[in-house]
């Protein structure tokens, strides 16, 4: 019989014991080192024990974990102006996580129809294979059946449509619309991109429709597209966006970005929280955006991304029994897999290579932003041995 847990039963926990890291390695107890391409899930921006973070997160500890936002964090106000200097935004509020950051940004996009008198404009559009969190509210969103399944009623005012389909969106447009919100590049639902085309499509039907546009980007943003936020490729802004998993490099942070005009609800007492914003989390997100926004890291990005699209382009060519597809922009990368995306995850372990699986039998690349050429080839090599391995073991065979 299994050992009982004094812990929820919600995960299907792998069976391996990290106990430090390294840039993008990952040491397990028993000395195993793992070429880590999930970052957490996108989270771990800048790798393990990087020294800028983790001095700032020492420093900072030292002196003051936790304020409350009853008093003036000037932190929050630092890293507020520089998100504002670098973005559309003019406001920001700080969340602990990319759930929460969601809830702001779905509460202040109907907050400021309220406010402007239109109380019935709440209802808010979102796209087949979403992913938002996992709150009563966003996963109402997602509207994904496995994640509402057994949490009661779902959340009032969320209507889905079709991946890719700007004429269903336009359609479902009524007078109590508030906002489209969508990833401009999916990450739970497969990796799946939007052209630059259809995203300034989607922005002008916004606009001709007096609707905001609410864009969440915990996964693709803070440089891991090879822009500081994705939805910049196409030359747009949203009026809110929701961000986390990389600002805080690996410690539980995250954001809600917004315009004045569409942050013009949000007042005192209308929103809050205890933990969003401490001094902890504020240092921390401050050293990611002093590497992030630094000379040449972005470009960067864009140069390992594209040593890892020839790579995976070769892969590609060489295993069409397993491979079927590559996706995805910068260093969020999608294997669209011909066999399970799972036996894919576990052949790439099994070559101490650390991948994430995704809807649409996709397995997800998300390595640290500060991944090396080398360190690229090595990952590249480590897949084509896992590969290797897999085609062995083909049913075929």
């Amino acid at each position: 019989m299994a050992q009982a847990t004094p812990l929820y039963d919600t995960y299907n926990r792998i069976p391996v014991r990290f106990e430090r890291g390294e840039g993008v390695w990952l040491i397990a107890d028993n000395g195993d080192r793992y070429l880590d391409f999930g970052a957490g899930i996108a989270v771990n921006s800048l790798g393990y024990s990087h020294p800028h973070l983790v001095n700032a997160l020492t420093d900072q500890a030292g002196r003051l974990w936790h304020l409350s936002n009853l008093y003036e964090i000037p932190g929050q106000t630092r890293l507020g102006e520089r998100l504002v200097q670098a973005t559309f935004a003019d406001k920001v509020f700080f969340t602990n996580s990319g759930a929460e950051a969601l809830e702001c940004a779905i509460k202040t996009a109907r907050r400021h129809f309220f406010v402007n008198g239109q109380p019935e404009r709440f209802r808010i559009i979102t796209m087949e294979g979403a992913f938002h969190g996992r709150t009563l509210a966003t996963i109402a969103a997602g509207s994904q059946a496995k994640y509402l399944e057994g949490f009661g009623p779902k959340v009032e005012g969320f209507e889905q449509v079709p991946f890719g389909d700007l004429d269903a969106f336009k359609a479902a447009i009524t007078h109590e619309t508030a906002a489209i919100l969508i990833e401009p590049l999916q990450g739970e639902g497969g990796v799946r991109t939007l052209t630059p085309e259809w995203l300034r499509a989607l922005r002008d039907l916004c606009d001709e429709s007096g609707i905001l546009l609410v864009l969440d980007e915990v996964q693709s943003g803070v440089g891991r597209t090879g822009k500081l936020f994705a939805h910049e490729w196409a030359g747009i802004t949203p009026d809110i966006m929701a961000i986390a998993k990389g600002i805080g490099g690996g410690f539980p942070m995250g954001a809600c970005l917004a315009t004045a005009e569409a942050a013009d609800g949000m007042t005192a007492g209308s929103h809050g929280t205890t933990f969003g914003g401490n001094p902890l989390a504020m240092a921390v997100g401050n050293a990611v955006l002093d590497v992030v926004l630094a000379d040449g890291f972005l470009e960067h990005i864009g140069d390992i991304a594209r040593v890892m699209r020839q790579g995976l382009a070769a892969i590609k060519d060489r295993y069409p029994g397993l491979v079927a597809e590559i996706r995805g922009a910068g260093l969020m990368i999608g294997i669209k897999c011909v066999r399970s995306n799972t036996e894919m995850v576990q052949a790439f372990r099994n070559e101490r290579l650390l991948s994430v699986p995704a809807g649409d039998n996709v397995v997800r690349l998300l390595p640290p932003l500060i991944l090396s050429a080398e360190e690229a080839r090595e990952g590249l090599s480590r897949m084509e041995a896992a590969l290797d391995q897999l085609s062995t073991n083909s049913p075929a065979n």
